[in-house]
């Protein structure tokens, strides 16, 4: 892959910020600002919020871009979204999109500012929150940046939307704001930008990913009904558990024996519940289902198969039409498949390089994560979009890793825990030359 990249780069102008007087002013500026950061971060990491409910991030984080001198609107998009604008003249556009929202799970760091939030969701449960995905590190790269541009505007000219989006995490934030007019309401953007945490590349560098970066995601509920009864008679019963387990090994083959082996697809059973006392076979088990993929013709016959499959075990095990299993497909919570523009992406991996060195930049590998940024590509408008991942491991352990295999705690893990410091210099680095390679002046 880098033989192939390398003719393409080698063409590309030097990015601006390869010029050491402009490196020396984002590094002072950087040092400048980086207590404020650090405060910033921990306290975002320290006070996680759920999917619609980022009141206080969303706070933060609009404080943070007034304090550069953006214009900003918060609330926008009928929940928690933030949008800023920074204007300096004449020339394109440029959106740059950092995510809000934490996760339901029980931090389990060590860190001093480790997160001890517990929170009532959105259906009423009692739950721990975290920021897992390193959202805080998103929201705090996208105040550091806002603050370096305020202070660069001598080398640029053009607008930038800084946008703070909620609900990431259940794919609908992109989608309410797109819909609420974010392209009409404010500049429409010529380019849009976003960076995201890795959790399997060591803080200091940056991984970016030409077309294909991320997958479709669907969530799918499934209902498998029986007949219950006493666990001693379990011929005057219609058994849903023996039956789920049955759909469970089948929903394998859709993958195995239905999908070609050169199309990527995952079929993920992540919850199965049912029943409630050793002798009691019950009336029905639930199940939630994970699907990946990258086209929409596999996305659709995994879809497709997953109902049949469905159907035809429920025949085997001599279930009325009425009992058949009920297959519910989540659909507010489906993720288009990310597409980082071509010569976008390029001209960020170049302009990068400039800033970084070209050793800390690498290409990598799609994968089949999900990224509702693939919104702000899809829209009549046809916006070329560009995501890159921000290394956030510690160098050590990724040293580590590399010569023992010790497993690294992944995104969503309870022990996730990003190096504050050269991770959130990286980001705001990388995004700051990112930009102005778009918007500087000629």
């Amino acid at each position: 892959m880098n033989h192939l990249r390398l003719p393409v780069l080698l063409l590309v102008a030097l990015p601006a910020l390869a010029a050491p007087a402009l490196r020396d002013a984002v590094d002072a500026k950087l040092a400048a600002d980086y207590p404020m950061l650090d405060a910033l971060y921990k306290d975002l990491h320290a006070h996680p919020e759920l999917s619609l409910m980022e009141e206080r991030s969303a706070a933060k984080v609009a404080a943070g871009l007034r304090g550069a001198g953006v214009e900003v609107v918060e609330k926008f998009g009928g929940g928690h979204g933030v949008v800023g604008v920074l204007k300096n003249g004449v020339g394109p556009t440029v959106l740059i999109r950092c995510d809000l929202d934490g996760l339901p799970v029980q931090e389990e760091t060590g860190l001093p500012y480790a997160s001890k939030t517990r929170v009532k969701n959105l259906a009423g449960q009692e739950v721990a929150t975290m920021q897992a995905c390193g959202h805080d590190i998103h929201m705090t790269c996208l105040v550091g940046t806002a603050r370096m541009l305020a202070s660069l505007r001598e080398r640029w000219s053009g607008t930038v939307v800084f946008v703070g989006q909620p609900a990431e995490e259940i794919g609908t934030g992109a989608r309410a704001m797109l819909s609420a007019g974010l392209y009409t309401k404010f500049p429409k953007p010529d380019f849009a930008l976003a960076l995201h945490t890795n959790a399997a590349l060591p803080a200091g560098s940056i991984g970016t990913v030409e077309g294909p970066a991320m997958a479709n995601v669907d969530s799918v509920d499934i209902t498998v009904r029986g007949i219950g009864g006493h666990g001693a008679y379990p011929h005057t019963t219609k058994d849903p558990i023996v039956l789920a387990a049955r759909i469970v090994t089948a929903l394998q083959t859709i993958v195995s024996r239905e999908t070609r082996p050169i199309d990527p697809a995952v079929v993920t059973v992540g919850s199965i519940h049912g029943g409630t006392k050793h002798n009691i076979i019950p009336d029905e088990v639930k199940l939630q289902l994970t699907l990946r993929s990258y086209t929409d013709a596999v996305r659709e016959h995994t879809l497709a198969a997953i109902r049949r499959i469905c159907r035809g075990e429920a025949i085997a095990a001599g279930l009325p039409e009425e009992l058949h299993p009920i297959v519910a497909q989540v659909g507010t919570q489906f993720t288009p498949a990310t597409r980082n523009d071509v010569t976008l992406t390029r001209r960020v991996h170049a302009a990068i390089g400039g800033a970084l060195g070209a050793e800390r930049v690498r290409p990598v590998d799609p994968v089949m994560a999900g990224e509702d940024f693939s919104e702000f590509g899809r829209t009549a408008e046809k916006v070329p979009i560009c995501l890159f991942w921000l290394g956030a491991v510690n160098p050590a352990k990724f040293a580590e890793h590399e010569r023992t295999g010790a497993p690294l705690p992944s995104l969503h893990s309870s022990k996730f825990a990003p190096l504050p410091e050269p991770t959130i210099r990286t980001g705001i680095t990388a995004m700051t030359a990112a930009t102005l390679d778009l918007l500087g002046k000629k």
